[in-house]
């Protein structure tokens, strides 16, 4: 189920030729917010097979001032815009340098939701249903978001999909039927998987599937 991270050339543009110091930031910088990402999704993945308690071990990491308390609430991936292509933008500029780190933040993320999707595969169930693509609360983008991922995977398993996203105008997204109607999204849906958790959702919230636990973006 591992997603393919190789890196498109069509898609990266390896620089063999120093980068600029802004360019050089940027990556960096978005590159570290994605490590925090992995390393909590690693920290959630490590309590839910150990049946630790996962809110009371971040909190107590996050307790340390050196690491504050911010880009620690699990999730189903990194996902947007920026963090997936300057990760593996970055991971390219360092094809000829040694490294370990920076090829880890981007496999760790297709591991992450090769977890999810199995996790949610062997509850069985008969249809899943996708709880909107967005990447945060308020936000109208779902490019390159995490749960396009764990559908992928759920759906290459012959597990049906359904997706309620008010925001796609069209009837079907990745051959998926798209509802508009949340009431008629809930009750089609055997277990309905959520990046964050939402006050929609709580009248079925027998039925959600979510990794969130601080309620928060960030």
């Amino acid at each position: 189920m591992a997603e393919n991270t190789s890196l498109e050339k069509d898609e990266i543009n390896i620089i063999h030729t120093e980068s600029s110091e802004a360019e050089a930031i940027k990556l960096f910088s978005n590159s570290y917010l994605a490590l925090r990402v992995a390393f909590f999704n690693e920290l959630d993945t490590f309590c839910s097979l150990n049946e630790l308690n996962v809110r009371d071990i971040i909190s107590g990491v996050c307790s340390d001032g050196r690491i504050g308390n911010y880009y620690n609430n699990p999730s189903f991936g990194y996902g947007g815009y920026c963090l997936p292509k300057d990760t593996k933008q970055l991971l390219a500029n360092y094809d000829k340098v040694p490294n370990n780190i920076i090829r880890a933040i981007v496999d760790s993320n297709s591991t992450r939701k090769d977890f999810i999707a199995d996790e949610i595969i062997q509850k069985n169930p008969k249809c899943v249903g996708i709880y909107r693509l967005i990447m945060k609360n308020g936000s109208d983008n779902y490019r390159s978001s995490a749960v396009q991922g764990v559908m992928k995977r759920v759906k290459a398993k012959g597990v049906k999909v359904v997706v309620y996203e008010p925001l796609i105008e069209e009837e079907k997204f990745f051959n998926s039927k798209v509802y508009q109607d949340l009431d008629e999204f809930k009750k089609v849906s055997d277990i309905i998987i959520s990046n964050r958790n939402s006050m929609e959702l709580k009248d079925v919230e027998e039925k959600v599937y979510t990794k969130d636990i601080f309620e928060t973006d960030l």
